[in-house]
């Protein structure tokens, strides 16, 4: 993924771009199942993780049993509504992210999260890979209290298995849910449109223990 900013220091909310009103991506359907990225969806759950380059972060989830559908977008920050390039500016706070609906039934919020730790480096800060910049953390943005405990217990667990094989430690961000904007067409489901196209994750090879 293209890479425009370099800085490790997160941007305040009095410095973030102002943004728009109006959603830059409307009506759109994935484009594996043709479900609706946007919702309702009345019986099912969500979470929002960011993993570093979210077009290889989606695919993982994608074809997860009981994931009813994915999409990707920015979160985390403070600009409504922003565009790619403001995002990779780093002028607006926010992290690229993946939004994985899921059925509560058949697919639990903690596997989830043990695929996310497994699937990249929750280590390195504000970058992942090559792939540098505050829009690349690692990040877990929680809905309510049974989320916000479930992440944090996998995250410690995780900390400790891979402190002892020689890593450092986590940098991964637990913070609340506050806001989900959907990226450009263009990135939904961008793997599966493009299958030779970039994905720069890699995980550490250490097994999370949920």
């Amino acid at each position: 993924m293209f890479n425009f900013f370099e800085e490790s220091t997160l941007i305040t909310s009095a410095d973030a771009l102002k943004g728009r009103q109006e959603p830059i991506s409307l009506n759109q359907k994935h484009f594996i199942n043709g479900r609706s990225l946007s919702g309702p969806w009345e019986d099912y759950d969500f979470c929002i993780l960011g993993m570093g380059c979210f077009w290889g972060a989606e695919r993982i989830f994608w074809n997860l049993k009981g994931v009813y559908v994915t999409s990707v977008g920015y979160a985390g920050g403070f600009t409504p509504n922003p565009t790619y390039e403001e995002v990779c500016s780093g002028k607006t706070g926010h992290a690229e992210v993946v939004q994985v609906v899921f059925d509560k039934q058949s697919c639990n919020y903690s596997d989830l999260l043990k695929l996310f730790f497994e699937s990249h480096n929750p280590t390195q800060g504000m970058r992942q890979g090559n792939d540098r910049g505050t829009q690349y953390r690692s990040i877990i943005l929680y809905k309510n209290e049974q989320q916000k405990v479930e992440a944090n217990q996998i995250k410690d667990n995780y900390n400790q298995s891979l402190t002892k094989n020689g890593f450092n430690f986590i940098t991964t961000e637990i913070n609340e849910y506050k806001d989900y904007f959907l990226a450009e067409e263009y990135h939904q489901q961008y793997l599966a449109k493009n299958p030779n196209g970039y994905c720069g994750l890699q995980g550490t090879g250490i097994e999370c223990q949920k």
